[in-house]
């Protein structure tokens, strides 16, 4: 969208476009282009070093999927919540064995209240904290022990204020959530602390807040799973088939869900939520809001968690998903440092940053220019590395999405990486979570 650069757009008409799916790939672009010359303020881009990653991606799809690419399954929280063993698919199983089993779109209602929330339950919760199931005996740390965590209590009613529904998440059940609630239902304690209880416990409660203020997407019911009736009257198409496009989806989540972010930036009266300045694109700013770079990562990680049930479970066609960005978190992230792809630039970030100087791991808060260097870096690699594995194996884009790719490459191999170089298996650049952006 060239023409933002043109005075006719107001400051308020640049803080919406910044909320939509097209401005995270076009703005990360920008910063891209200025890699590209050498021109980023806190690292340095190798783009010969982009092929290794992709082999190292391509070494793990073959591992775990040998050539059966078709199986892969989309990033989405679903994979998360199976952890160690299938929970959804039984959870529906004894849905449909009830005295009053639910049709298929209560059931995909159901998903989505248990997804979106889980989601929200998922930012970093910190190296040390794990849980532990009752019901398996299984441990689980990190985002797989949150969404284990999180099924649990779900299935414990948890998040519904009524006891004849337990399987639901609603506005008045969450505002009922404590940390104290939240602190025991995740086990967590002096021996197993979380990082960001308190802000993931204030995220219920605003979510509650945000139910109850916008009935147009989440019903007189105030349930995030009424978002499908929302869709539904958005849908492209008649007839048995419904087809709805992405940014439906997309406009309903950044508009009916702006409340529960925290306030930290706004334009034209807009809050922009995680939207950052990025000091390399000031030096070409015409207008306000030109040196303002989009991700929306909880957003997008909620909208590729929700994508899945709504084609799974109802059969509805989503157009337009092709907009949807790579995620850009610690784990894509860590993978490009870990690889040499992207590198910290000498004596760019300060020695007090370095909490621990012997281990080159800087901690930096969210806000810090050089994670939104790092972040905008991170979509464009994510695009670049997915070219890279589709065309060693051959395939379109249809044919291995880049939410496949980020399922059984680049997030799963950000990981794996990370333990091999780190005994805490932590990324190369720590974030210091509230629990609200990652």
């Amino acid at each position: 969208m060239a023409t933002l650069g043109l005075k006719a757009f107001s400051a308020e008409q640049t803080a919406l476009y910044l909320r939509t799916l097209p401005a995270i790939r076009e703005r990360c672009g920008k910063v891209h282009d200025l890699a590209k010359q050498g021109k980023l303020e806190y690292f340095e881009y190798h783009p010969e070093r982009e092929a290794e990653v992709a082999a190292f991606c391509l070494d793990i799809i073959k591992r775990d999927f040998e050539s059966d690419f078709a199986s892969i399954p989309p990033h989405g929280r679903w994979r998360h919540l199976d952890a160690g063993r299938s929970r959804v698919e039984p959870l529906i199983a004894t849905w449909k064995t009830s005295p009053n089993p639910p049709d298929a779109k209560e059931t995909c209602k159901r998903l989505i209240d248990l997804f979106l929330v889980s989601v929200l339950l998922d930012a970093g919760a910190g190296n040390t904290w794990s849980y532990t199931e009752a019901e398996s005996g299984q441990t689980f740390t990190r985002s797989e022990g949150l969404g284990v965590a999180s099924i649990n209590m779900f299935e414990q009613g948890f998040f519904s204020s009524n006891t004849t529904k337990p399987h639901q998440v609603d506005a008045h059940g969450l505002l009922a959530v404590t940390s104290e609630r939240t602190s025991k239902a995740m086990q967590v304690s002096s021996e197993n602390p979380m990082v960001g209880l308190e802000g993931r416990t204030s995220l219920l409660s605003s979510l509650g807040q945000a139910l109850l203020a916008n009935p147009t997407f989440f019903g007189s019911s105030a349930r995030p799973g009424n978002l499908l009736d929302f869709l539904e009257s958005e849908s492209i198409s008649s007839g048995p088939s419904v087809k709805i496009h992405i940014s439906s989806l997309w406009s309903a989540l950044i508009e009916g869900l702006s409340p529960i972010w925290p306030d930290r930036l706004s334009l034209g009266g807009v809050s922009l939520g995680d939207v950052w300045p990025c000091n390399v694109l000031k030096a070409t700013a015409v207008n306000e809001g030109d040196e303002l770079v989009p991700f929306h990562k909880l957003t997008g990680w909620i909208t590729y968690s929700l994508i899945e049930p709504i084609q799974k479970i109802l059969k509805w066609e989503i157009d337009g998903v092709e907009d949807m960005t790579g995620l850009p978190e610690y784990r894509n992230g860590g993978l490009l440092l870990d690889y040499g792809v992207l590198t910290i630039k000498p004596g760019s970030i300060p020695a007090s940053y370095y909490p621990n100087p012997d281990s080159g791991i800087p901690r930096l808060p969210p806000s810090h220019p050089a994670i939104v260097e790092w972040r905008a870096m991170t979509v464009i690699e994510l695009d670049r590395i997915a070219d890279l594995i589709r065309s060693k194996l051959g395939l379109s884009r249809d044919q291995l999405t880049l939410a496949q790719v980020l399922e059984s490459a680049t997030w799963k191999g950000g990981r794996e990486i990370a333990k091999f170089k780190r005994v805490s298996g932590g990324p190369p650049i720590d974030i210091e979570s509230d629990g609200t952006v990652f």
